[in-house]
């Protein structure tokens, strides 16, 4: 998901955010058993949601919305087609960092007028050339942010599309953020930019305004 979030982000999400499943708890309440979900309301387009991914559900995901139950998604090129329109998508300079090389960053827009940032290095590739993903009912397609280094819907064998029951709730901050030593999981300084940065696509494109 970089550049969004980075290794040494601690997140917080909104669990209610979507209603509850069984995902929602660590275990699994009297009151939602046989139930999908309760107090359901679906994810807008753009939301960064954390999902129990469906071929290995103890694991929990994170990723961004970008197509809704109808949708057909395509990439061509690397563009992403939502009902074979291309998402606005406008060049925002160089992203580097210890872990990355240098790799171009875009923003893209939705028809919606929200904003979110991608990385895109190539444009070549089965992933950034895809068929046509038609989103079944109750069901989500989600994309890494980081476009290529990124599994996500386009790989249905490993994630698919991502039906309503198995989301668990949507990203709303980072918390706090660390970088990390390199080769390492150690924390060597806080980097205070990114505390309590939003993950709300809608607050980053009043921000741009």
């Amino acid at each position: 998901m970089k550049k969004t979030l980075l290794a040494g982000d601690y997140i917080v999400a909104s669990k209610y955010a979507y209603g509850y499943s069984k995902y929602s708890f660590p275990f699994s309440p009297s009151f939602i058993k046989g139930k999908p979900r309760i107090l359901y309301e679906p994810p807008k387009r753009g939301d960064v949601v954390v999902f129990r991914n469906p071929h290995k559900d103890n694991t929990n995901y994170i990723k961004r919305v970008i197509g809704l139950p109808g949708d057909r998604i395509q990439l061509i090129g690397s563009r992403v087609y939502v009902n074979h329109k291309p998402i606005k998508r406008v060049e925002a300079g160089i992203f580097m960092d210890s872990s990355t090389p240098e790799v171009q960053s875009f923003t893209e827009i939705l028809d919606s007028g929200l904003a979110y940032p991608v990385l895109q290095k190539t444009t070549d590739g089965p992933a950034n050339n895809t068929g046509v993903y038609y989103v079944p009912q109750g069901h989500f397609f989600v994309l890494g942010d980081n476009r290529d280094n990124s599994t996500d819907s386009r790989f249905l064998a490993a994630v698919g599309f991502i039906p309503a029951e198995y989301l668990v709730g949507r990203a709303e901050r980072i918390l706090l953020s660390f970088r990390i030593a390199e080769n390492s999981f150690i924390p060597i300084k806080l980097r205070l930019e990114r505390t309590w940065k939003s993950l709300r696509p809608e607050e980053l494109a009043q921000k741009k305004r």
